[in-house]
């Protein structure tokens, strides 16, 4: 199935308001990596608007498609593709690195909707990804697994 050129422009703009969320929150913060958040936008916004089968308002559906964010690092970009798919308000990036922020430098897991497992130590979230699809497997379920891996957490061995 081939997507359309509506689809296909969606998409783009998805991408280009990622990268423009994440680089105003890198830019509060003053913190952040900004590169890494650039370079996950096309691919985030690939999969949270035109490739997933998830549900924002149940994030916990045994028959969602998982995504896991291995590239922890490129949190800005992640929360921003979250809270544009609606998992939480988008208002909330504002609070991106401040004390008691949800958003903090790595995604957890325990805190935010949408977020399949925490990251941020490289090359944690690749064998993470591979347990939930064998696990799938295993189970007979009909959802994906995706993971976005950076170059820099392949050679950490």
């Amino acid at each position: 199935m081939s997507a359309s050129l509506e689809q296909v422009s969606a998409v783009r703009e998805r991408a280009r308001l990622i990268r423009r969320s994440a680089l105003k929150m890198v830019f509060d913060a003053r913190l952040g990596h900004p590169g890494g958040d650039m370079s996950s936008a096309d691919i985030l916004a690939a999969l949270y608007f035109g490739v997933l089968r998830i549900d924002p308002g149940n994030p916990k559906d045994p028959d969602r498609d998982r995504f896991v964010m291995s590239k922890g690092h490129c949190s800005g970009a992640f929360y921003s593709a979250l809270a544009m798919a609606g998992f939480f308000p988008e208002s909330e990036l504002a609070t991106y690195m401040k004390p008691l922020s949800l958003l903090n430098a790595h995604p957890s897991k325990a805190y935010l909707p949408g977020v399949e497992t925490s990251t941020g130590p490289l090359g944690h979230g690749m064998p993470v990804a591979v347990g939930i699809a064998i696990a799938g497997q295993i189970d007979g379920a009909s959802y994906r697994t995706y993971v976005l891996t950076g170059d820099g957490e392949q050679q950490e061995g």
